[in-house]
């Protein structure tokens, strides 16, 4: 099968081939036709996510290289293990990426994602960046039909991770309305289901003019300049004294410092994004504004089952997607790193 794989961490993606392996057991082997670029893959490329200052913590010891990234996968059923044969051939799912050890309590209650020995596809197994990806087990595969093919492997990352996010936000929005910060291509999905999801006012913010007039044109109110000075005082007058919720979708320290300044007495700010930094409030603050602070890491599997219902519904409007070959895999990570992607680049092996 044909890869593009890291060979050196800081360095570009190069092409790679390898057997094609056959499913055993539970395993079954999907035909890759689409898998989505992410933003984490370029920490996982750099080999660090940035603590702030000159911390920085190492995530090199995950994998073996030559490896091979990208979770949002797409695809078409190609063969099985003999224990597998529930899923048929030439069948069209997404897979479920964030793959726990299966033995642990934390995967015994449904939280894969957050187990501490995972098997995540294209994190620390190899990924979609291929021909083709090897799945261990039916259940992480979910019907694809009625959704477009190019949408249903970014589903499996920004799209739950959106989807998941908001979710967690709607407890909040009795202290105001809703604020989303960071419209990359998780950040445009989580607006999406905001939209699903809550009758609630929707505000936006970004430093990028053209994403936030992708996000008025997608059904946000509002779109505030992030990098304004006179940002916080105008969503605070629009909203009569803040958000009930900042769900923070970039993650960088400027960005959650921006996202906790807009919220409420009695909200909550939502961290989300990789970007990296380290953040600092004074702690009296956090019982005088009755203030939360939570990280949102991706979704369970019967968040991607709900999540997916919801996009079969035809309630979620598609965001922009280009589609580019497997062999621009290492310049799509490149414009992603230069902020030059508006929605989601999408490979398509």
């Amino acid at each position: 099968m044909l890869r593009q794989s890291l060979i050196e961490y800081g360095k570009p993606l190069q092409a790679t081939e390898a057997e094609t392996p056959s499913p055993e057991g539970t395993e079954v082997l999907l035909r890759v036709s689409h898998c989505g670029v992410c933003h984490s893959d370029l920490h996982l490329q750099d080999g660090y996510f940035s603590l702030g200052g000159e911390q920085t913590l190492d995530v090199r010891g995950l994998r073996a290289l030559p490896f091979t990234f990208g979770h949002e996968i797409a695809g078409t059923v190609e063969a099985t293990g003999p224990e597998a044969q529930s899923v048929a051939i030439g069948k069209r799912c997404a897979a479920y990426p964030w793959i726990g050890c299966g033995a642990c309590s934390v995967c015994a209650r449904g939280d894969e994602h957050l187990c501490n020995q995972p098997r995540a596809l294209g994190i620390t197994v190899d990924g979609g960046y291929a021909s083709h990806v090897l799945v261990p087990h039916p259940r992480y595969l979910l019907d694809a039909e009625g959704i477009a093919p190019e949408i249903a492997g970014p589903l499996m990352c920004s799209g739950l991770t959106g989807y998941s996010a908001i979710k967690k936000a709607l407890m909040y929005l009795r202290s105001g309305p809703l604020l989303i910060v960071g419209l990359g291509g998780v950040g445009m999905m989580g607006l999406q289901f905001a939209r699903a999801l809550t009758d609630a006012p929707i505000l936006a913010a970004d430093i990028d003019p053209a994403k936030r007039d992708a996000a008025l044109k997608l059904g946000a109110k509002e779109a505030f300049d992030a990098a304004d000075p006179g940002a916080r005082k105008a969503i605070t007058r629009a909203t009569g004294g803040g958000v009930g919720a900042a769900v923070d979708f970039a993650g960088s320290d400027r960005s959650l410092q921006f996202a906790q300044s807009v919220v409420a007495k009695g909200g909550a700010a939502i961290v989300v994004g990789l970007f990296g930094g380290s953040f600092a409030l004074p702690v009296p603050m956090f019982p005088l504004r009755a203030l939360a602070i939570m990280g949102s890491y991706v979704g369970s599997p019967a968040e991607a089952r709900e999540m997916m219902e919801l996009v079969r519904g035809g309630k979620i409007a598609p965001i922009p997607v280009e589609t580019r070959p497997l062999d621009a895999t290492s310049r799509s990570l490149d414009d992603l790193r230069a902020g030059k992607v508006v929605g989601r680049l999408v490979i398509t092996p």
